[in-house]
């Protein structure tokens, strides 16, 4: 509101002329470019960020703008952790946390996940279709245990959030193995997989495209475990978000979409070559269904106060690549536009979802590390996605900062300088990079909560390259915790019952650092996470929270 009062176009009195008065604008940041000012502060209505742009006085100043509104107030504090329904023990992991809701030692709880391709009928109360993959034989798919855990949850004060995405709900093998993997020679982080069946020829189907997505000893299948975010052309209000998108977008390249990338259906890529059958379920398509429609119709019906859109289309953006300014088309670098504007589409598509069917839902974001730095892009992750973003549809984000829902996935990061995989040399132990990578979206204007990562990394694979991980230790907590969490009023953890080793920190550790920084001396600070082992099963974990809490005490001491 301030931005399009301060930058309005100038006109003349109600009896002299009224047509807008072009203003000569520039980019004050370099998020945007002064081609991007000129177009969108002129535009009718602007938007006119005033960190982005700043522009001229016209000839003869229009009329005095009415009081902008106060800043909205802050939202509250948040301590989140992430749980994965897909486990064996993820119901009766669910129902235990649900049984002690008035004493965790969190706010807000993630349910993890449903897949972009869902199909839910409202009213149906099943989640059949949803691909969450609980480990039940009810006849609907777990919903009703869902429900009255989510109950009790929200009623012991711990808002639930239905989290759709995830890794696997991501990855698109073929494209991922052709595009990002093997995109970009053989002097890579992850060419490895590629390199141990002998090549990219040989990645196929039958070894799940060189098992990029996922390792052989995950025993995941193609068809079922695997899927993408999809563009369902043929609903209205998907129409309606890319229509939004295309309309305020700005320069050059417009907004390509895809919705020939349909799951179930073969599809013949150009870049990689290679001809595929896209992962996921096509039913909502058959049904004529928007999933980022169904997905609030299921958290409402589920009781959820939100929806977590978790958006890892590393793919998308090696696939659809353009070259920047000064690049080459083999070298690069190169830009990500046409992946920001899919996730602004899906960002729209919800938000306009949740405005209609559920007014008083929240929605948050699982953001990728990298996604508010800006810069040049080489390419194989979501650099600069959200900042693009933030920058173009800064009303997108609107929801999230007021959830403080900008989930930083501050985690899975390497210290191998032989791929550059520190941001800065001056930047590579892991609370180095939290601090580095929290500090682009301060430095963009996004409000952001910090993420943790317990036990051991998913990346780099532990098998390949475990001396490059850089696991969340009792040490590496204490440093977060004192030197970047209090800087920020949230954080969260991934996830609630993923095993950790002596000397990593544990959940309640982890949640009781994130507590104690954000909202000190609420008893939730001092709450625990319930274990499902037999008491006294975990006597190291314990010793390991000790050990946090002392370490962080004599630090704060210091």
């Amino acid at each position: 509101m301030r931005a399009a009062l301060a930058f309005a176009f100038l006109v003349g009195s109600a009896s002299g002329f009224s047509a807008p008065v072009v203003q000569e604008c520039h980019a004050v940041s370099s998020a945007v470019s002064d081609q991007w000012c000129d177009t969108n502060c002129n535009h009718d209505p602007p938007n006119c960020p005033p960190a982005l742009c700043r522009c001229g006085i016209g000839p003869a100043p229009g009329p005095a703008p009415s009081p902008a509104p106060g800043p909205a107030p802050a939202p509250p504090p948040v301590v989140g952790a992430y749980h994965d329904m897909s486990k064996a023990t993820g119901l009766q992991g669910l129902q235990t946390l649900a049984a002690n809701a008035l004493t965790l030692p969190i706010t807000r709880l993630f349910l993890a996940f449903v897949s972009p391709t869902l199909v839910y009928l409202p009213g149906s109360k099943t989640l059949a279709g949803a691909g969450m993959g609980i480990a039940t034989t009810a006849v609907d798919a777990g919903f009703k245990d869902l429900s009255e855990a989510i109950a009790k949850l929200e009623a012991g004060g711990v808002e639930v959030f239905l989290s759709m995405g995830g890794w696997n709900y991501n990855c698109f093998p073929a494209l991922y193995m052709g595009n990002s993997v093997a995109g970009y020679g053989s002097h890579t982080p992850n060419y490895w997989k590629v390199e141990k069946f002998g090549g990219p020829s040989n990645c196929t189907a039958d070894n799940q495209y060189c098992f990029v997505c996922e390792p052989r000893s995950e025993q995941t299948s193609l068809d079922l475990s695997f899927a993408v975010y999809p563009e369902p052309a043929k609903a209205p209000t998907w129409q309606a978000a890319t229509a939004y998108v295309e309309k305020g977008a700005a320069g050059s390249p417009a907004p390509v979409w895809h919705p020939e990338i349909l799951p179930g259906k073969v599809y013949a890529d150009k870049v990689s070559g290679l001809t595929s059958v896209v992962p996921g379920s096509g039913k909502f398509d058959e049904l004529g269904r928007d999933p980022y429609r169904d997905v609030v119709h299921l958290a409402k019906e589920l009781g959820c106060s939100g929806v977590d859109l978790d958006y890892e289309e590393f793919w998308h953006a090696d696939t659809f690549k353009t070259v920047a300014q000064g690049g080459a088309a083999g070298t690069g670098p190169w830009e990500l536009h046409q992946t920001s504007f899919k996730l602004a589409a899906i960002l729209k598509d919800l938000s306009d979802g949740i405005d209609e069917i559920a007014p008083e839902m929240q929605l948050s974001i699982a953001a990728a590390a990298v996604g508010a730095w800006g810069g040049k892009w080489w390419g194989g992750n979501l650099k600069g996605t959200l900042l693009e973003v933030h920058a173009q549809f800064p009303s997108l984000l609107a929801k999230p900062i007021a959830a403080n829902g900008i989930n930083v996935m501050a985690y899975d990061l390497s210290d191998d300088q032989a791929f550059h995989e520190c941001p800065t040399d001056q930047a590579c132990t892991l609370d180095q990079q939290v601090a580095f990578y929290m500090g682009t979206y301060a430095s963009a204007g996004i409000p952001a909560i910090v993420g943790y990562e317990l036990g051991t990394p998913a990346y780099p694979d532990p098998t390949h390259d475990r001396s490059h991980q850089l696991p969340l230790t009792v040490e590496a907590l204490a440093l977060i915790a004192s030197s970047v969490q209090h800087k920020v009023s949230g954080g969260f953890l991934w996830e609630v019952y993923k095993p950790t080793a002596d000397g990593e920190a544990t959940a309640t550790a982890t949640a009781q650092a994130i507590c104690n920084a954000v909202m000190r001396g609420n008893a939730r600070c001092s709450g625990k996470f319930p274990d499902l082992a037999p008491r006294g099963a975990r006597p190291a974990a314990a010793r390991t929270d000790r050990l946090v809490e002392s370490v962080v005490e004599s630090r704060s001491a210091a």
